[in-house]
């Protein structure tokens, strides 16, 4: 089977988390003995084909300096390529996330999946911000065009339905999966009082609250230090860079205890994470976030959000603790319950641990996913008769 990827975020260089989904499912995808091929358009110099442990990796510079445009000639040449993927080594199944299919062409030689990890509706209506009209016709206009559509959570299937007034249209639900074995307990040792955000820098995180929270937790742990690590968004409201914002915000005299990494490649970030004493990533709201599941499976205690899908990820109080991501003195207290109290903080992580085996495992979830992609290629087949 060959089964192919839209992504214009594939690792390494700066990617969030549907980069290390696709990468993480691809992979496996050749491991089991099927191809992969990941497209995608990117702001480099030149084009740029090469192997990714046996996935073929195409990467096409965007062109152009109007908005509009380029992104109408991105398309062009995106789909002109996928054909003559398509020609060299028949594609069985075509996967991309919410906004990928607005351009195809009417007719393939291959069914489609979309793969809901949080569109632009979604994020719009959990940070209460108006839709762009724009963003929401090419959303729109992808999801109709899908012959599948997968999402990675309940909640983000339930609230998606409900945005994009999808009635009763099937949505199958298959959690992101996680390495296990590249995320794991005991990989480097702990840092005591190290707390680690993972993420990109922006407000639906949570960082802000997180650095406002995390005085009051270096006042009742004095050795307490924060890593904030991930790529810079600028602020919606000001323009200004958030992560200026934010080291400003942190009071002089805890500047040595709040470090602001930036982005770091995939590899490291199992790194910090095995570093970590806790990790902290209390999103305003997620689809199913790949940071989540990969502190889980690093065996370590994490403090995330009661919001979206947040309970089925984490179970409160034995695989994490689940805070009001709006509340930093909430936040505050979750992360001092834990730097103080390390048998807690042990027990946490084990179960935690344990959760991402059981559920997100990349070793269990790339089954399920070869399953879906055959019964999408079977039906597509039979339909066209």
């Amino acid at each position: 089977m060959h089964v192919a990827f839209i992504c214009d975020e594939y690792p390494p260089g700066v990617h969030g988390g549907v980069g290390s989904l696709t990468q993480t499912i691809a992979r496996r995808v050749v491991e089991e003995g099927h191809r992969a091929t990941v497209i995608g358009t990117y702001r480099s110099t030149h084009d740029l084909a090469e192997l990714d442990q046996g996935v073929q990796v195409i990467r096409l510079t965007s062109r152009g300096r109007v908005r509009g445009v380029r992104a109408l000639a991105d398309q062009r040449r995106l789909w002109r390529r996928i054909a003559q993927v398509h020609a060299a080594d028949p594609i069985d199944v075509l996967e991309g996330p919410e906004p990928s299919l607005w351009a195809a062409p009417t007719r393939l030689g291959f069914p489609t999946v979309v793969r809901m990890n949080g569109g632009h509706r979604f994020f719009a209506e959990a940070e209460g911000r108006p839709t762009a009209p724009a963003r929401s016709w090419v959303e729109a206009r992808s999801i109709r065009r899908a012959d599948d559509l997968v999402a990675v959570s309940e909640h983000t299937a339930r609230r998606t339905a409900a945005l994009l007034e999808l009635g009763d249209r099937p949505i199958t639900v298959i959690p992101n999966p996680v390495d296990v074995a590249s995320f794991h307990p005991g990989s480097r040792p702990m840092v005591p009082g190290t707390v680690v955000f993972v993420g990109t820098i922006c407000e639906k995180k949570g960082v802000r609250q997180l650095v406002e929270g995390f005085p009051e937790v270096a006042r009742r742990v004095p050795h307490a230090r924060l890593l904030v690590v991930g790529r810079d968004q600028l602020d919606r409201v000001t323009g200004e860079s958030f992560t200026v914002a934010l080291r400003r915000s942190v009071p002089a005299e805890l500047t040595d205890q709040v470090v602001f990494v930036g982005p770091v490649e995939h590899d490291r970030v199992a790194e910090l994470i095995a570093e970590a004493e806790v990790c902290a990533l209390p999103s305003h709201m997620e689809a199913l976030p790949v940071a989540w599941i990969e502190v889980l499976a690093s065996g370590k205690a994490l403090v995330a959000s009661t919001s979206g899908p947040g309970p089925e990820v984490v179970e409160h109080g034995v695989s994490g603790l689940l805070v009001d991501p709006h509340d930093p003195a909430a936040i505050a207290d979750a992360l001092v319950a834990v730097l103080t109290d390390a048998d807690r903080r042990d027990r946490l992580g084990a179960a935690a641990r344990q959760r991402a085996v059981e559920r997100f495992s990349i070793d269990e979830l790339i089954h399920v996913n070869l399953d879906h992609y055959r019964d999408v290629h079977e039906g597509w087949a039979q339909r066209r008769g």
